[in-house]
Order: C-alpha cells, then sequence, then structure tokens
C-alpha cells in the first residue's frame, strides 16, 4: 500500500526549507545548518527520497497534481507559492508545522 503524504504538510517542509535555505545563504550558522539538515531529512523521508532535490521534485510533482485535481496549478501571481526571499518568509513561529 502507497501511503500519499498530505499535501498540507509537504507544503510546510518546502516553506520551511526554502526559508532556512534562503536564511542559510545570508548568514551561516551552526543553528541554521542543523535547521537545515534536519527538514532536509524531514522531507526526504516523507517524500520517501535519497537526496533532498529528489524528494524537492517528489513534493512539486505531488502539489502540482494536487493543484490540478482542485483546478488550480499556480498562485495568482504565477509562482509556485514557495518564499524567493528572506521578505517572503513567514515568522519563524508562523512557519506550518510539519506534524501531522
Amino acid at each position: 500500500m502507497l501511503v500519499v503524504p498530505d499535501p498540507k504538510i509537504v507544503r510546510g517542509l518546502l516553506t520551511r526549507y526554502a526559508c532556512l535555505r534562503i536564511a542559510f545563504a545570508e548568514n551561516e550558522g551552526r543553528e541554521r545548518a542543523r535547521e537545515l539538515e534536519d527538514v532536509s531529512y524531514t522531507l526526504c523521508i516523507t517524500m520517501g527520497a535519497r537526496t533532498v532535490d529528489d524528494a524537492v521534485a517528489a513534493a512539486d510533482t505531488l502539489l502540482v497534481a494536487q493543484a490540478a485535481g482542485r483546478g488550480r496549478v499556480q498562485e495568482p501571481d504565477g509562482g509556485d507559492g514557495l518564499p524567493t526571499s528572506p521578505a517572503d518568509c513567514p515568522a519563524p513561529g508562523d512557519i506550518p508545522s510539519v506534524a501531522p
């Protein structure tokens, strides 16, 4: 039996991963590195992937399929809804939880 991850949790993981990648690029630190490692691992486990690149690709595929099923493929601005700069990232307390 194939278990499909909840798209809401997957989107939360992708958001957290993107925000941490941005933060780490701007200010490399042990804490950021550890957080990025943790969310990368969780994303890989959730998506059943061996690498974070494969996990991100699988997550994107899942979310596009889910959005297409609802008749929506892109955000109103034409993007994918994920942050592209620190200003787009939610405050740490506002990042969606990855726990079901």
